[in-house]
């Protein structure tokens, strides 16, 4: 985790970048709060125990929860409410959540509350930092939220925590909270007066993830491009469809982008230029659309990117405080339906990646017409050369038709019909990353046919981007002469995916990201 001597991102409740919380989340990186939101918070307390003391009637404060909204609680028992909230919302199942994911919530969760209209004490902000900042995980289980009143359980888990319940892990261990705080050298909280509620209502757990989920979408999408042209390259097939002229006429900015990638990838490709004259017109669909498929599937994640940016700014818990206006306000900024129907819709445009990606590596393995042998071997029948990597991208795809469905369709009432709409956010987001997953196993299972298709088109070269991105890739994976066990190339290849560093390679090469539209490139 951060030392003192470290970088350290300050959160004044109103900017968060998504590279922030990724630097935070998966590099270890410190977050301190600005002066100003200090103020903001204190001024909000301040407004909360002056409420409390006037008697009046604040839900989650001098009320119970949900549909036990109308029972008053007595202020002596204003403490015990909070913990007894705390204590039974922690009501999660399934496999912990990734530690990234959760540090991107801690990170979202102090974020929020230094916005200053959630109530809290300073010493409650500053222990959810020490946590964060000394590496302490809470245990959080993946399943239980309807994304609702923001995610309940999964909030109600980290919040354990923080008063030296349930489980975290530190320093690579999974140990009881209370074992994980007294070797950081702090002391467990004692909830006051409606902190509870403030740290278990909110969506910062489900857009954590989603916004993790989007960064590698991102980077996929990226690889995508490099691995489709590598392939495209190998089959013959035509460079013309990326032509400006055609893409200009169709203007949506994810498919120019697509075509302007692929264009600099293949520059200069001798493989390209020796079949120009070869008299076929056009290419099969998932070659010939390669702008307008992934292209689509980049402004899907611009959007869900708008989408995602407001929301790790935004405050999600209820009631809010307005220490200005002097008013306690109830709405539903908790209900999780921007996130859902985001996370949602980039699985669907993300399922598009892969199963085109599973339709090109197909067409590799069965283009003897354009001069491969079939499935890539030239000793068909005694071997079977990538024959079942194409099996396992087929089943890759297939898991994503379920994954793929869109969670937020789908609500069940709670809380005895108080709570009669529902996200399920949450399980958009969890299936996002599993999907997450697939794509990056069905081009992985690309790249090893348009790396052993490539091979056998030497000695032409290949484009400026390709060969840069073929020399990288068959440093990590050696050339298929024989058949062999293909599951630890398919890792391999998945490494150099997920890493990025085999779109690095192919950006250095052509001096342009990949990643976001580089101004003015009209090549």
């Amino acid at each position: 985790m951060a030392s003192n001597s470290d970088p350290c991102i300050e959160l004044d409740g109103k900017h968060l970048s998504l590279e922030q919380i990724r630097a935070v989340a998966e590099d270890g990186v410190a977050v301190r709060v600005t002066p100003e939101a200090r103020r903001r918070v204190a001024a909000a307390r301040a407004l909360v125990d002056e409420r409390i003391a006037s008697g009046e009637a604040i839900y989650g404060v001098t009320t119970g929860f949900g549909r036990l909204a109308n029972v008053q609680i007595a202020p002596r028992d204003a403490e015990q409410l909070q913990l007894n909230l705390v204590r039974s919302h922690a009501a999660g199942t399934g496999a912990p959540l990734a530690e990234r994911d959760v540090r991107a919530a801690g990170v979202l969760r102090v974020s929020a509350l230094a916005a200053g209209h959630s109530g809290v004490r300073e010493s409650t902000l500053d222990l959810l930092i020490e946590i964060l900042n000394q590496g302490i995980t809470p245990v959080v289980p993946s399943q239980g939220s309807v994304g609702a009143s923001g995610d309940l359980a999964p909030l109600a888990h980290m919040t354990l925590t923080l008063i030296g319940e349930g489980e975290a892990f530190y320093r690579g261990e999974r140990m009881p909270s209370a074992r994980a705080l007294q070797l950081a050298g702090l002391e467990p909280l004692r909830l006051g007066a409606k902190e509870g509620l403030a740290l278990v209502n909110g969506t910062e757990v489900m857009t954590a993830v989603a916004a993790l989920a989007l960064l590698r979408a991102e980077r996929l999408l990226a690889a995508a491009d490099v691995i489709g042209a590598m392939a495209l390259e190998a089959f013959l097939g035509t460079d013309r469809v990326f032509d400006r002229r055609i893409n200009a006429l169709r203007p949506h900015a994810g498919q120019a982008r697509v075509a302007d990638n692929l264009r600099a990838l293949l520059a200069g490709s001798q493989i390209v230029e020796s079949h120009r004259e070869c008299g076929r017109v056009q290419d099969p669909y998932s070659y010939r659309c390669i702008p307008v498929v992934h292209g689509a599937a980049r402004d899907t994640a611009a959007h869900v990117r708008r989408v995602i940016e407001i929301e790790v700014t935004s405050v999600t818990d209820n009631p809010l405080v307005f220490p200005n206006d002097g008013e306690f306000l109830s709405g539903g900024n908790f209900h999780g339906e921007p996130v859902a129907l985001s996370a949602d819709f980039l699985k669907i445009a993300l399922a598009e990646i892969a199963s085109i990606s599973e339709r090109r590596l197909y067409l590799l393995l069965n283009a003897e017409e354009r001069g491969l042998p079939l499935f890539l071997t030239g000793r068909s029948g005694l071997q079977s050369g990538l024959m079942i990597v194409q099996y396992c991208s087929a089943a890759l795809v297939n898991d994503n038709k379920g994954l793929a469905w869109p969670s937020s369709v789908d609500s069940i009432p709670t809380s005895a019909g108080q709570e009669d709409h529902v996200s399920m956010g949450m399980t958009s987001a969890n299936n996002l990353v599993r999907l997450l997953d697939n794509v990056e196993g069905a081009l992985a299972c690309e790249l090893l046919g348009a790396l052993v298709a490539t091979d056998l088109r030497r000695p032409l070269q290949s484009g400026t981007g390709t060969q840069a991105a073929h020399e990288c890739a068959r440093a990590a994976i050696a050339p298929l002469t024989d058949d062999r066990v293909p599951a630890p190339d398919i890792e391999a290849a998945r490494d150099l995916i997920a890493s990025g560093v085999l779109v690095r390679a192919a950006e250095r090469a052509i001096g342009l990201p990949l990643i976001g539209r580089p101004p003015g490139f009209a090549t």
